[in-house]
Order: C-alpha cells, then structure tokens, then sequence
C-alpha cells in the first residue's frame, strides 16, 4: 500500500520563526515529529513518502502515487488542512486523519475524511489497521485511556531531510499535573505526566546524533518537570551521554515555574544541556492567575525566579495572556512593566482564547460568551469568546503590548536587563554548529546592521560593542537575540 503523510502549512506565527530562517538557510523551524512517530506505527511493507508544506509544494503527482492519504494537524494549521482535504476529495483520494485538530473538533471534517483516528495513536492506530487488514474499517476511532510511552516507537527520521529544519525535537513524556483552565495539555494527555523509558530516550537522542544532526533539540514535553522524580533519574544519564559527545545539542524545553524551587533540578538540568526554558508566566495580576487556576505561579516573585534561572544559565522564554476576566485597563502597563523588569528577551504576549474543550471554552459556553471562531494562534490579535472589559479596547491594549515590547529601543533593553543576570555554560559547540552561527552573525550585520532603520541599526550597532566588550561570554546569545528581534518585529507590524 502507498500511503502519502502530508503535513500542513503554518502561518506566519510568533514561533513559525519564518522572518529570521534566511539567517540560517533553514526552510521550517520544526519538523512533523508527530507524523513522524505514527509513520513508525505502520506496517513495514507500506510504501511511505511525507510531504511537508512547510519545506515544499505539494504536487498531483505525489497524490496520484498514493492508495490513502494520511494527515496530522493542530489548530492553527486548520486553513491549510481545509485546502488539502479540498484537493483530496477533488482527487478522491481516501484520507485518514489525526492530531489535536481532529481531536478537537472531529465533527468539523466528518465530510472531508474518510477515517479519524482520535486521541493517542498508540491506543486508537492499532485497531484501524487490524479493521483496515479485515476490510471492514470505521469512520471514527477513539479512546478514553493514556497510553504507556514505553511502547512509543523510534521516529522515522529517515521519511524527512533534517538540514531543512532549524530545530529537531525530541519527546520524553506526555500530561501535566496542573489544571490550568485555558490550557489543552490535560483534556488531551492528562493530569499524570506519564514517560518513555530512559533507555528509549538515550536511544533516540543516538538516533538523532547518528542522522548527523548537531545543534538544537526541542523536548516538545508540555512540562518536561511535571514527574520529577522520573527527570531526576534520566538527566544523570543524559549527562553522561552528552559530555561523551562534547555536548552536540543545546537542548530547550517547556516547564513550570516551579523549577525555581529545585536546585538540584536546575543543576541537573544546565548539565545536561538545557541552555532554554519556555514558561508560562502568563500575568503579573494575582486575581487572574488565580481565575485561571494557575496556582503554581500564585503567591510568588516570579521576577526573582526568572531571574535564579538567568543566574544559572538558562534563557527563559515567556508566555503571557491578557484578556482574563480580572484584566483591568491598567493591565496593558502592568504586563509591559513586568517584561522589561524580568529581562524576557522572547516574550509571546497573546490574547486569551478558549480551545475546544478545555475548561475555560465549557465555562464561558455555560455563559454564553463562546465564539466558535479561534484561529489557534493566540498571537494574531484575536478572541474567540466576549470579555468583560471592553473588546475593542482589550484589543487595542493587546496590540499596544506587543508594539511596545518588540520596538527597537525596548526590546535592545530587554535584551541588555537578560545579559546582565544570565551566566552561560561553557558548553563545547561542534565546527558545523559554529559555522551556523557565524553566518547567521555576518548575514545580520547586513540585514539589520547595514540594510536596517536608524533605529534598529543604532540599537544593533551599540549591543554588539557591548557584548563584544562587557559580555564576551555571552556574545552567541546576544546576536541571536538580536536576529530574533528581526523576526519579531516584523510579527508585531501585522498587527
């Protein structure tokens, strides 16, 4: 059987990265890694290709080879799927279809896909293929259970070609034990971070180090923290792993705040690797962390946390959300404040929406205050539900945010409050990542410090004198900081 995996389309999005990939001839800043593991699942005498849209056009002739079409897909892929199914129907040509989009809203492509495959494919894959091999398949399979990871298989690293990508990623667990109420980690995963195997993590980091690749790696865990006591046991190994190849990956991953709580974590972690955090710090309003559940952050100086894990040598990337219902107009000021002072250089500042299911989307449909209209990029300047401060005014205060945070002279002030906490490990780099590096150094003294506004140009021109002189250590960091910069500024226009 020939089966044709198509990965849709982003948009330009906040972490599309879309603005600053010429800086390191990179097409996409991830790969399919989702598709990439059920492609594993799949009978070993099926003829595989993986199309990603994201790196290159889909052509007739790639679905004119294919028995089915397989597709995997979260919500702010949704407008590029819709063209897809378009096509393939056009073709009629069969399609099976998973991932949180389908999850989500199943009913929305009852019309357009022949066979959904719904929730973890470890659980609801499996029987497809038995029905498939039977001839007797279903429309729609789903399943109420968590899945164990130790039978996750390996990626087929092999279905893509990875220099195309600026990030490869990795997965060590699935779930989280918090209850945020706007977040969809749990109603898709659950609350009981569940975990491969070290064994099976050590053995896909080899996998990935034997393709060639060298430089970062996302563990795309929800909260890579949310079972430590499982964490705690694997970083001894991954340590060992990595220092016997001279640190080949500059790992980043996504946890709570929580981490600032546990040296022992935070020592383990920077050893292993770990040179990038993404956090939700969402709000300096105690009232709205606490409407939204999210307790990990209450009753804390979350300043000086971020500022603990700066010391000890890891970024913090920041999420934020206004548009809580204990938002006030002077939250605008307040958000802006709180950014600057905490010196969180990448800061996705969005718009709160209500994804399917979650907690929030069944409250504010109980109040009648749902719109079915989320784009699923909270960074695009829309809502999906009606807030209690004024909309136009809640948008307008959004919009002010982002302008603000990511002008020239803010964003150069943000990055300079970061370079003064942040303590870089000197952690050896190969030649191939240097060389990366290096050309994404000299492209952006011509795209920013040559070819950029007076602004920009300025601001450039006085950080890198700055780090070349009081911040040697942390140079890398600072010029990709810059690069970053770029790219989000030209995010913020849009709005």
């Amino acid at each position: 059987m020939n089966v044709l995996m198509i990965y849709p389309r982003y948009p330009v999005t906040f972490w599309s990265f879309k603005y600053i990939l010429k800086y390191i001839s990179k097409k996409a800043a991830f790969p399919p890694l989702g598709l990439l593991t059920v492609a594993a699942m799949l009978p070993k005498e099926w003829n595989l290709q993986l199309v990603d849209l994201n790196i290159q056009k889909l052509k007739q002739k790639n679905l004119e080879w294919a028995d089915y079409v397989m597709i995997s897909a979260m919500l702010v892929q949704k407008d590029s799927v819709r063209e897809i199914l378009e096509i393939c129907k056009q073709l009629k040509k069969k399609v099976i279809a998973g991932g949180p989009l389908f999850t989500g809203k199943p009913e929305a492509y009852a019309d357009l896909v022949d066979h959904l495959i719904l929730n973890e494919a470890e659980c609801t894959l499996p029987q497809f293929l038995v029905d498939l091999e039977n001839g007797t398949p279903q429309k729609v399979y789903r399943s109420d259970s968590f899945p164990s990871l130790h039978i996750t298989p390996l990626p087929r690293w092999d279905l893509v070609k990875i220099k195309h990508y600026a990030t490869l990623m990795i997965q060590f667990s699935r779930g989280c034990p918090f209850n945020c109420e706007f977040c969809d980690v749990t109603t898709l995963f659950g609350h009981n971070p569940r975990t491969k195997t070290e064994g099976q993590f050590l053995q896909e980091l080899q996998t990935i180090y034997d393709t060639g690749w060298r430089g970062a790696l996302f563990i795309v865990d929800d909260n890579f923290i949310g079972n430590k006591k499982a964490i705690k046991a694997l970083l001894p190994q991954v340590i060992e792993w990595m220092k016997a190849r001279r640190y080949p990956f500059e790992m980043l991953t996504e946890t709570s705040i929580n981490i600032a709580d546990d040296d022992e974590l935070i020592q383990l972690m920077t050893q292993a690797g770990f040179q990038s955090i993404f956090i939700g710090l969402e709000t300096p309003n105690e009232e709205s962390l606490k409407e939204c559940s999210k307790n990990q952050n209450c009753k804390r100086d979350m300043t000086a946390a971020i500022k603990k894990l700066q010391a000890a040598g890891l970024q913090v990337f920041g999420g934020y959300i206004v548009g809580f219902d204990n938002d006030d107009e002077s939250i605008f000021e307040r958000q802006i404040k709180f950014i600057q002072e905490t010196g969180v250089v990448t800061a996705m500042v969005g718009l709160l929406n209500a994804l399917p299911n979650t907690k929030l989307w069944h409250r504010l449909k109980k109040e009648n205050r749902l719109a079915d209209n989320c784009s699923g990029d909270n960074t695009d300047g829309s809502i999906n539900f009606i807030p209690l401060m004024d909309k136009a005014k809640l948008i307008a205060g959004y919009n002010k945010i982002v302008k603000t945070i990511y002008s020239p002279r803010h964003y150069y002030q943000r990055v300079n409050e970061f370079l003064k906490t942040y303590k870089p490990k000197p952690f050896a780099r190969t030649n191939k990542y240097s060389w990366i590096r290096l050309k994404a150094l000299i492209r952006s003294v011509f795209y920013i410090g040559i070819l950029g506004n007076g602004a920009s140009q300025w601001y450039y021109w006085k950080l890198m004198l700055k780090a070349l002189i009081i911040y040697r250590k942390s140079f890398a960091e600072a010029m990709t900081l810059m690069v970053y910069g770029y790219h989000f500024r030209k995010i913020a226009k849009k709005l």
